[in-house]
């Protein structure tokens, strides 16, 4: 049972309102995690029973903002704003579920301050950590408690997130004015800005943390970034709105997806050959399979999932999904 529950990929399903569940053994979607609305991104915890996703669509608050005690009406309404302005910026909310990947019912709710583009859960099973593209930083929630820790302002849209492999710091890309913030998890603040330029997106890390793989939307290219000096020491041509980026896992091969020229690209970044193929329509996100090193692949203008050779790049399967996919969560070994 074990073996079969750590061969499952959960994909976010956007505006089906679902996420798809497949194992990969059989290549099938298996099941669904029902009641979410409009989720894009997803990240599991590291004991792989939950299953954090974000919805990137408005809510109302459901939950009154609490007023301290000894504080009147008028003294809480005055510090939120006061009057309608108070009650407008606390009812536009976004939401993250808490999924149990057993039963794949949601065991929480947690609201957070605005509509949710990608997620991460930090490697000690901590904190739920979101990117708000319309609120130009990060939230942090305490999933123990289900509590807003603290909101960080790291840049204009930000985009995506990734954890360096000490857990000492957060890396977010801020596609909107060419930036990467290195954000400490310890006491939740930038703590260096490094100018990449163009439009940062989605991230990988290499596993020995010394270089950052970016893909830039605004020049079709992944940027190669030098963690030590934050200088972008090398780029990789993949194409028009590059968007999906991974990494083998001994981090020898880079993956990418351009979703604008229909392509999928591989680099040996030991000797820089390339090999990329033409996989349409509109390749999205993409993964890599921590047991064979397949690659997974959506489709922005499809309803399914490919499954690529990752030496050839070839389809070994194509699954059909119930929506767009979005971020791509993988259960490890």
């Amino acid at each position: 049972m074990a073996a079969a529950d750590s061969n499952r990929v959960y994909v976010p399903m956007g505006m089906a309102d679902s996420v798809g569940v497949i194992d990969l053994a059989s290549r099938q979607v298996t099941s669904s995690m029902t009641g979410t609305v409009n989720t894009h991104g997803s990240a599991l915890t590291p004991d792989g029973q939950y299953l954090v996703v974000g919805s990137l669509t408005v809510h109302k608050s459901e939950v009154p903002v609490s007023r301290p005690e000894g504080i009147t009406e008028d003294e809480h309404a005055a510090h939120h704003g006061g009057g309608t302005a108070a009650v407008s910026e606390e009812s536009n909310t976004g939401l993250l579920y808490v999924v149990d990947t057993a039963t794949n019912a949601i065991a929480r709710k947690l609201e957070v301050p605005g509509p949710v583009h990608h997620v991460l859960v930090t490697s000690d099973g901590r904190y739920a950590v979101s990117t708000h593209p319309m609120g130009g930083g990060i939230s942090i929630v305490d999933l123990d408690t289900g509590t807003l820790v603290k909101s960080v302002a790291t840049g204009p849209a930000p985009n995506f997130i990734v954890e360096t492999g000490d857990g000492q710091s957060l890396l977010v890309s801020n596609s909107g004015n060419g930036t990467i913030s290195e954000v400490d998890i310890e006491h939740w603040f930038v703590k260096r800005n490094l100018r990449v330029g163009g439009g940062p997106e989605h991230m990988v890390l290499a596993p020995n943390n010394e270089r950052l793989y970016v893909n830039n939307g605004a020049s079709g290219q992944v940027l190669v970034v030098e963690l030590s000096s934050g200088a972008v020491a090398a780029t990789y041509e993949v194409g028009d709105e590059p968007h999906g980026v991974d990494l083998s896992d001994d981090g020898q091969i880079l993956y990418a997806t351009s979703k604008g020229s229909n392509r999928i690209v591989r680099i040996e970044l030991a000797s820089g050959a390339r090999h990329s193929v033409t996989l349409a329509p509109a390749p999205y996100h993409l993964a890599v399979s921590p047991h064979n090193g397949q690659l997974l692949v959506t489709s922005r203008s499809e309803s399914k999932l490919w499954v690529l050779d990752p030496e050839s790049l070839d389809i070994i399967d194509e699954i059909p999904l119930k929506g767009i996919g979005h971020q791509i969560s993988l259960e490890s070994h």
